[in-house]
């Protein structure tokens, strides 16, 4: 199994020392939230077959948004004046929660908050990956083209080998979702691996 770089064939290498990062599979994020991703109720199986495997190394994510605007610096601010619905001071209870597909897995699996984009971002993420012993990390989640990317390149920068799921993946975004997948085929090949979940569950042994 390999992919083409320029010219060349890239072999995918085993997957080990690793974990599945779910990126913010949320109510909020469901098919009534304030921030509907339609793509989510089609890629919930998929995600769920790998979290079903691989519960113990998963780690979920939830963006949790401000009080209010003004509790963001800078631009947030004007972000979420325009998005007010989704401070907690509007937001129903559990709109911030994993959807409950997801939650029924939490434990053995974990969950880590975060306040940006980026899952690494003012969060417990990468000391809990030290701790574990992570070199890789298996990335699923919404949204393709905003969280996710943004935890993709930390990752990137933070020096693990990244594991992209491409049909564990969601947006709202078609175009978004295919420009993002082709950068990392051609801009970051030698950093980020694109697989589909067949091909996940060939290269990663349950550890």
């Amino acid at each position: 199994m390999g992919r083409l770089d320029g010219e060349t064939v890239v072999p995918v290498q085993q997957i080990v020392r690793a974990a599945h990062v779910c990126i913010d599979m949320q109510n909020i994020f469901s098919k009534n939230g304030v921030w509907a991703t339609p793509w989510m109720e089609r890629v919930l199986p998929t995600i769920d077959a790998i979290v079903s495997r691989y519960a113990e190394r998963t780690i979920f994510t939830r963006f949790i948004t401000p009080e209010r605007a003004e509790d963001r610096p800078g631009q947030w601010q004007r972000y979420f004046t325009r998005w007010d619905r989704a401070t907690r001071q509007h937001l129903h209870d559990d709109e911030l929660e994993l959807v409950p597909a997801m939650a029924r897995h939490v434990p053995p699996a974990m969950v880590v908050d975060k306040p940006f984009y980026s899952a690494f971002m003012r969060s417990s993420l990468y000391d809990t990956l030290l701790e574990k012993r992570v070199a890789t990390v298996v990335v699923s989640g919404a949204e393709t083209d905003v969280c996710v990317l943004a935890t993709v390149l930390s990752a990137v920068d933070l020096g693990f080998r990244v594991v992209v799921v491409e049909d564990a993946l969601c947006s709202s975004s078609d175009l978004g979702h295919d420009a993002l997948m082709t950068m990392y085929r051609t801009r970051l090949q030698h950093q980020i691996d694109v697989v589909n979940a067949d091909q996940l569950f060939e290269l990663w042994s349950p550890e």
